[in-house]
Formats: structure tokens, sequence, C-alpha cells
């Protein structure tokens, strides 16, 4: 087998790896069974076991034959299991964060049968309760805040979808620290100018009677 073909074998098992090992042991079968299905993939090869036993000796001794390439290691980099552990982990401030925060999750590290690009009002309804965080006093309002932010763009019919301002908020600028964080500046208000107006004149007839009292 030429050594391209391989390395786009070993692609596709990669991608299909990562895909079904963030899914549950049922939810994998039947991805793979649609997939089986959808592609009019024949699945007609002796069993693993049967091959490692030597049930079948064609098959296994054309089995022994192939050099099977060792995948590398998979990263250690830890999964998000829930839209809450994401909220924990990237701390937003605001109901509009906390609305990219959401897009983000269901575009990108949701389960597979869950993710979708575009959301609505009603994802944040169900994606706050699940974060526990606290619902905005006007749900209604916090999608199009957020894209007049420049974190979601417009796909009509009250729906949005992340854009790469809002996916660069979530995966490398958040959580806020330091001198990013939110701090409210309070102006100094000036001291009020006081009328002086009386005490001078009356500074004033005081310097005139001492003067004329010297004179005598």
């Amino acid at each position: 087998m030429p050594e391209p073909s391989i390395n786009k074998e070993l692609d596709a098992i990669r991608t299909i790896a990562d895909a079904l090992s963030q899914l549950e042991q049922d939810a994998q079968q039947r991805v793979l069974e649609y997939a089986i299905q959808h592609l009019g993939i024949k699945v007609n090869a002796p069993s693993l076991e049967s091959v490692a036993h030597g049930t079948d000796s064609e098959t296994s001794a054309d089995a022994s034959s192939q050099v099977v390439p060792q995948l590398p290691a998979r990263s250690s980099k830890p999964q998000i299991a829930d839209i809450r552990s994401l909220k924990e982990q990237k701390q937003p401030q605001s109901d509009v964060q906390m609305a990219v925060v959401v897009a983000y999750y269901l575009s990108e590290l949701a389960p597979v049968d869950q993710r979708k690009v575009e959301i609505s009002t009603s994802d944040l309804s169900e994606r706050f309760k699940q974060a526990n965080y606290p619902l905005p006093k006007r749900p209604e309002f916090t999608l199009p805040n957020a894209k007049q932010a420049g974190y979601l763009d417009s796909v009509g019919h009250g729906k949005y979808k992340l854009n790469p301002v809002g996916h660069n908020l979530v995966a490398h600028n958040l959580p806020k620290q330091g001198a990013d964080a939110k701090s409210v500046v309070r102006r100094r208000k000036k001291p009020s100018k006081k009328k002086t107006t009386g005490k001078k004149k009356t500074t004033r007839k005081k310097s005139t009677t001492s003067r004329r009292k010297k004179k005598r």
C-alpha cells in the first residue's frame, strides 16, 4: 500500500476515535451503524477474535503478513464534560459572555448528537440553568447584545452563530484576570464653591472701623 494511503487511513482512524471517545457506548454503536449504512459499507470480515485464535487460516495468514502501524498516543488534554464545567473554567462575567460560552460549547464541545452551530434564546435558557448561571432579566436581548459586541453573527429568524471573535474570546481570553477584569472607576466630586460675599463684607467693615480708631 502506498505511503500516502496509509497516512490518510491513520488520519481517518484518529478522527473517528476522537469523535467516538466523547460518546457513551450505546451512542458509539449507533454512530458506527449509521455510518456503515450511509456509506454502503459491507461488513463481511471475520471478527478480530477469530483472527486472533486462528479459526480462519487464510484470513489469519493474510493478517499476519500485514504490518499494522502504531498510532501515536492521544493527548492528555482534559475533556469538558458539560456546560457547567466550561462555565467554571472560563468564569464569564456578564450575560453576554455567558451566551458566547454557550455558543462555543454547543459548536465545539457538546456531544456529537447535541452539537449545533446556530443558537436561539431557548438554548440560552436551557444551558444557563444547566450551568447554574443566573438567568438574564431580559433574555430576548442577550443574543442581540452579544452580536452588537461583535461575538456572534445573526443568521436570521432569531438565531445566531459564533464568529471568530467570539471563538477567540472563549478559547483564549477567558477567564479575565488582573487588569482585564472589570473595575468601577469612581469620579471624585469637585468641592462646591461656597459663597463668601457676606464674610468679605464683614471683614472689610472691621478693617475700616479699626483704622478710624487708630486715627482718633
